[in-house]
């Protein structure tokens, strides 16, 4: 609402002769409780004015109304001077804005971004954390693309090291030729099956190397299985071919099993880093660093970073033996993501334990003069848990993504059979909507909590057709739909309306302030601010829809008035939706 900033700034300086920013002038929406839709803040003016609160707002709304054909009235509450729009203006943002098919559609901003999310490791299945990962990392990329960036989805995947040998080992030594297709099991799930299987077999070794006398440490280092897999993983490195077809194989399994869950999940990317590809890339970085003197050497010759200056400690970047450490890799892969993509933005989606590997990451290419790394962010978000006895794992450990897309499909069934909601659909198409009521129910749930808060989930009250649910939203969209399907008239004519309901009124409001969310929702990499917009838009449809009848309208103008506002309404509740990944229904 521009133009009441600049009368705003205007009416500072008519009356007390003093220049201000636009930026100082603080709009917000009008609590509900009071007459108006638009509320400035008058506090900061007060010292302008010299005068009360209540006096600076009154004398400033005087101003505002005799100069502002668009306000109808106003009135003051303490520092808040509060306005009300004539009805002409918020019909003419539905016709001049809203129907418009660019409507919250930005231009292209020039900048390229790229959102790192999901990275799996190659010797389980994807679980409930990596779930929230990658629901996360999908939306802030759809968000950021619908805010006008260039974005490129990435994926890092972790497939190399000792974890990964586990698995290789334990099939070859238990697996008896297993495959997925002999097993009838998706392949990250059957990989996943050799690694807990050396973890119990390991757990035996340890235990018996205890009886026959060695501490648990000793137990831990001198266990056959974990030599093996130490073993395997060098002769990995040095290139073996039997162990690297074997890796090639078993990758092969994980990453077809992967694809499927991802496709389940409704997730994709644009490029794939595998750390068996990048973990050697941080070697030339350590040279620049000791060349730069950033980095330095210890007499065993080790390579270290100083960062006690900056409030952090020594932070290891080459071993004596000239191997690389993590960190040493993950500056590496940075520095190829650059060069591939040259993006002004690096986000990366990754859980909040790591929150000090990434400060120190950060900083270290700073203190190297990459230009780029300022554009570096870590979306650090909070871990997911459930209520306990809800779901249980596969493995009994960790709850597996597969189980919870399952679960959430079935509770989906249950609940739409419970009440009565299941219509004349063909099977294929009620197993259809079962996943898209589930699905929605799941992201939205978790989409809807700041990233970095932690959160419970219970499948159950996630799939609730009231409340601050996806199924509640997704709900909304197929009742306008049903309403639109029934019309019976061409409703895309301007009509000639003057007057509009209040409720009429507020769902206007709701829905100009879709491009303003996507904006900020972008700018703090939060789909929270996107799924609580769209909760707050489906209640106001429903009041709207509860309040007004809308085929048996009056006269026809008003029913057509009714039909584009409903139109509009389910066009912007289905995009805010899709930008959290989520499906809307037609039918419910």
């Amino acid at each position: 609402m521009d133009f009441i900033t600049e009368a705003a700034v205007k009416a500072v300086k008519h009356l007390y002769q003093t220049d201000i920013s636009p930026n100082a002038i603080a709009l917000q929406e009008t609590r509900k409780e009071f007459e108006g839709q638009v509320t400035i803040v008058t506090f900061p003016f007060t010292k302008f004015s010299r005068k009360t609160p209540e006096q600076t707002g009154t004398e400033i709304g005087e101003y505002l109304l005799g100069n502002l054909s668009e306000i109808s009235a106003f009135n003051v509450i303490k520092g808040f001077l509060n306005i009300s729009l004539r009805d002409a203006y918020w019909i003419d943002q539905l016709y001049d804005e809203i129907l418009h098919q660019d409507f919250a559609v930005s231009k292209p901003n020039g900048k390229k971004v790229m959102v790192e999310y999901s990275s799996p490791n190659t010797n389980k299945p994807l679980h409930l954390g990596h779930v929230r990962n990658n629901l996360l990392g999908y939306s802030v990329a759809q968000i950021l693309d619908a805010a006008g960036y260039e974005v490129i989805k990435a994926n890092l995947v972790n497939d190399r090291g000792i974890h990964i040998c586990k698995s290789m080992l334990a099939w070859q030594l238990f697996g008896n030729g297993e495959t997925p297709e002999s097993t009838g099991m998706k392949g990250d799930h059957l990989v996943g099956k050799y690694y807990v299987i050396f973890d119990k077999e390991y757990k035996k070794e340890i235990e018996f190397l205890k009886s026959e006398g060695q501490t648990e440490e000793e137990a831990k280092k001198n266990a056959p299985l974990i030599k093996q897999a130490q073993e395997m993983l060098q002769k990995w490195e040095a290139g073996d071919e039997e162990v690297i077809n074997l890796w090639k194989t078993m990758n092969t399994w994980v990453y077809d099993g992967f694809g499927k869950t991802y496709n389940r999940l409704g997730v994709d990317f644009d490029k794939f880093y595998y750390e068996s590809n990048t973990y050697l890339l941080g070697k030339d970085i350590v040279e620049e660093g000791l060349e730069k003197g950033v980095f330095f050497e210890k007499e065993d010759g080790s390579v270290w970073i100083d960062l006690t200056e900056d409030g952090l400690d020594e932070k290891l970047v080459r071993r004596s033996d000239g191997t690389s450490v993590y960190m040493t890799q993950d500056l590496g892969t940075a520095q190829l993501k650059y060069n591939d993509f040259h993006m002004d933005d690096s986000l990366y989606v990754v859980g909040n334990e790591q929150d000090y590997h990434f400060k120190v990451l950060f900083l270290i290419l700073k203190k190297l003069g990459k230009s780029w790394a300022k554009g570096l962010y870590h979306l650090s978000y909070g871990m997911v848990d459930l209520p306990s006895g809800k779901m249980k794992s596969r493995e009994g450990t960790v709850v597996d993504a597969d189980d919870l897309i399952d679960e959430m499909e079935q509770t989906a069934k249950e609940q739409t059979e419970a009440l009565g909601k299941v219509t004349d659909l063909t099977e294929e198409g009620l197993l259809e909507l079962y996943h898209t009521i589930g699905m929605g129910a799941l992201k939205y749930f978790l989409l809807k909590v700041d990233p970095k808060k932690r959160l419970l989930f219970d499948p159950n009250e996630s799939v609730d057709f009231q409340g601050n649910t996806g199924p509640f939203i997704q709900y909304t969209h197929a009742r306008i739909k049903s309403v639109l399907s029934r019309a019976g008239v061409d409703y895309a004519a301007k009509t000639g309306i003057t007057e509009i309901a209040p409720v009429e009124r507020d769902l206007i409001l709701a829905l100009t302030q879709f491009p303003t969310i996507i904006s900020e929702a972008a700018k703090g990499y939060n789909p929270a601010l996107i799924a609580n917009y769209v909760y707050e838009l489906a209640k106001t449809y429903n009041k709207f829809y509860h309040e007004k009848s809308i085929l048996q309208a009056e006269d026809e103008m008003l029913k057509i008035f009714r039909l584009q506002l409903s139109s509009a309404s389910a066009k912007v509740i289905s995009r805010a939706m899709n930008l959290l990944g989520i499906d809307v229904p037609e039918r419910m």
